[in-house]
C-alpha cells in the first residue's frame, strides 16, 4: 500500500488481512489479561513520547500503526478488563459490544435523526430500558455518553418544566427568584457540574441530610421544600440515588417520589450504576420506585458491561423534553413519516447534541447476546461475591467494614486493634496501603472518604470474578499491611 491513494481505497483482501490481525490482537489482549498485572503504570519514556511526538506528516502502513499500538498502548490498560479489578465503577467490555463498536464505525451514521436503521435500533434500546424500569410507553429515551450527560439533559428539562418562566428566552439574567435543587451529600458530583453549567450555581443546591445508611431522609426533604417555598424560592428538582458510587446506598425512592408529587417538584433518579440491580431479587423492591421518577439516568457501560461510552436518559414527559431542546418551529415539525426520508421525530430535538454517534448498537448487540436472564444471573453472582467479601472481612479482627454494605460495593479499612482509636493514623495507613496494592499489580481497588474516614473501596462488576479473586484481594491487603506495620515498628 505505497500508493498514497491506497490509504482511502483498500482492496477487500487488505481489509480482511488487517482486520484479522486486529481480531487476533483483541483475542490475545482479552484472553491473556488474567495472567498479567491488573495495573501497570505507563513507563515515563513512553508517556513522554506519547505527549511530545509530533503529528505525523506522512502516513504509515497499517502494520506499522498496529505495531505502535502493541508497543505503546496495549500493555498499559486501565485495568478494568481484569477479573481482579475492583476499582471505581468500571466493568470489562462485553465481547459483542466490542464487535458492535467496529460495525457501528463501519456504518458511521449520524444519529441526529432520519430514516435509517440506527435510529430504530436506538428507539428499541430505549424501549427495552423503559420496560426494565417500568417507565411509561410514551416516555422518551435518549442515548448519551453517560450519567453526567444524562444528568445535564434531565436537569435541563426539569429547569424548563418547573422554573415558572420561559427560561429558554429569558435565561437566568437578573432574576430575583431563586431556583433550588436538592440532593444528598452522597449524590454524585456530576449533578453539581450540571447545575453549574445550567446557570443555577452550587450555592443553590440544598444538601438533604441522610440517615445512618447514607440514604436521603424524605421527612427532612419535605420540611426543606415547604420552608424554601415559604421564603419565596422555587424548588425545582430533587436528585435521588438508586445506588451511590460511594457505598451503593439506595435512597427511599417511593417516599421521595411521594414528597416530590406533594410539592410539585421534579424527581431525577441517578441509576447510572445501581439501576440494573432491579434485576436481582434482593434489590428489586428498593429500586422499584424508579418507576415514579420524572427522569432517570442509567449507564449500560457500568453494570451491563457495554463498552464506554453508553449512557441512557429516560424522561417521563416526552413533550417537555422536546420543548426544552427543539429549535424546529412548530409549523415545521413532523411526528414522523416512517415511509419517508425524515423518519420519526429527530433525536436532536430531544437533547443537546446534533451530530450523534451510533452508541445504541453496542447496547443492542450486548443485550441480544447476553439476554436479560444472563445479566440477571451475572448481577446476582456479583452481589453474592460482594456479600462474601464483606463477611470474610468482618471475620478478620484487623479489618473494619463500613455498614451497611449495599449492592456490589464494599467499603472497608485495615484497622488493627492498637490503632482503632487513632483515626488520623488509620487514614494515613490505609492511604499508603491503597498505593502499595495498586502498584503491586495483583489486585486493584479504589478508595473513598466518608465523614472524614478514609476507606478502601471494592466494587465487584466483572462477570468472571471468582471467590478466589476476592480471597486474593484480602490476602494482598493483609500482606501489604504487615509489611507497612513491620517497617513502622522498626522505625519507632
Amino acid at each position: 500500500m505505497n500508493d498514497p491513494h491506497s490509504k482511502w481505497n483498500w482492496p477487500p483482501e487488505e481489509i480482511k488481512r488487517v482486520g484479522y490481525r486486529v481480531v487476533d490482537i483483541i483475542a490475545d489482549h482479552l484472553t491473556t489479561l488474567p495472567t498479567r498485572p491488573v495495573f501497570r503504570p505507563v513507563p515515563m519514556d513512553i508517556a513522554r513520547r506519547l505527549q511530545n511526538e509530533p503529528m505525523p506528516a506522512h502516513g504509515q502502513t497499517a502494520d506499522e500503526v498496529l505495531e505502535a499500538f502493541l508497543r505503546h498502548v496495549e500493555p498499559y490498560p486501565f485495568g478494568n478488563g481484569h477479573p481482579r479489578f475492583f476499582g471505581w465503577v468500571n466493568s470489562p467490555p462485553a465481547l459483542m459490544g466490542i464487535f458492535a463498536d467496529a460495525l457501528a464505525a463501519a456504518m458511521n451514521p449520524s444519529c441526529a435523526g432520519g430514516n435509517h436503521a440506527a435510529v430504530f435500533v436506538e428507539r428499541q434500546v430505549a424501549d427495552w430500558f423503559k420496560e426494565l424500569l417500568s417507565f411509561p410507553e410514551d416516555s422518551f429515551g435518549l442515548m448519551v455518553s453517560g450519567g453526567s450527560m444524562a444528568a445535564l439533559t434531565a436537569l435541563a428539562v426539569a429547569r424548563h418544566a418547573k422554573c415558572g418562566f420561559n427560561v429558554r428566552a429569558q435565561g437566568l439574567q437578573q432574576r430575583a427568584v431563586r431556583l433550588l435543587f436538592y440532593k444528598a451529600a452522597e449524590g454524585h458530583g456530576c449533578h453539581q457540574k450540571a447545575l453549574e453549567l445550567l446557570g443555577i450555581g452550587s450555592d443553590y443546591i440544598r444538601l438533604v441530610p441522610h440517615d445512618a445508611a447514607y440514604r436521603m431522609r424524605p421527612g427532612v426533604l419535605a420540611e426543606m421544600l415547604a420552608h424554601d417555598r415559604s421564603e419565596g424560592h422555587t424548588p425545582v428538582a430533587v436528585i435521588a440515588s438508586a445506588g451511590t458510587v460511594n457505598t451503593g446506598a439506595i435512597d427511599p425512592l417511593e417516599e421521595i417520589a411521594a414528597v416530590c408529587r406533594a410539592h410539585n417538584v421534579w424527581l431525577h433518579v441517578d441509576g447510572a450504576y445501581g439501576a440494573p440491580g432491579i434485576l436481582s431479587e434482593k434489590y428489586r423492591p428498593a429500586l422499584a420506585g424508579i418507576a415514579h421518577a420524572d427522569s432517570v439516568a442509567l449507564d449500560p457501560h457500568k453494570w451491563l458491561c457495554v463498552p464506554v461510552e453508553a449512557g441512557v436518559v429516560l424522561i417521563r414527559d416526552a413533550g417537555l423534553q422536546r420543548a426544552t431542546f427543539s429549535l424546529v418551529p412548530p409549523y415545521l415539525r413532523t411526528d414522523g413519516n416512517l415511509e419517508g426520508v425524515g423518519g420519526p421525530p429527530w433525536f436532536s430535538e430531544y437533547g443537546f447534541q446534533q451530530t450523534r454517534g451510533f452508541k445504541a448498537l453496542k447496547v443492542w448487540m450486548a443485550l441480544r447476546h447476553v439476554g436479560i436472564e444472563g445479566y440477571r444471573e451475572a448481577i446476582e453472582r456479583e452481589l453474592l461475591l460482594a456479600e462474601h467479601l464483606a463477611v470474610r472481612l468482618r471475620e478478620r479482627p484487623d479489618f473494619e467494614v463500613c455498614a451497611p454494605q449495599s449492592l456490589s460495593i464494599v467499603c472497608f479499612r485495615y484497622a488493627p486493634h492498637e490503632l482503632r482509636s487513632q483515626r488520623d493514623e488509620l487514614n494515613i495507613l490505609n492511604k499508603a496501603l491503597l498505593e502499595d496494592v495498586q502498584l503491586a499489580g495483583r489486585v486493584f481497588l479504589s478508595s473513598t472518604v466518608i465523614d472524614d474516614v478514609f476507606w478502601l473501596r471494592a466494587c465487584v462488576l466483572h462477570p468472571r470474578t471468582s471467590i478466589d479473586d476476592v480471597e486474593e484481594l484480602i490476602e494482598v491487603i493483609h500482606e501489604a499491611a504487615r509489611i507497612r506495620l513491620r517497617a513502622r515498628a522498626s522505625f519507632e
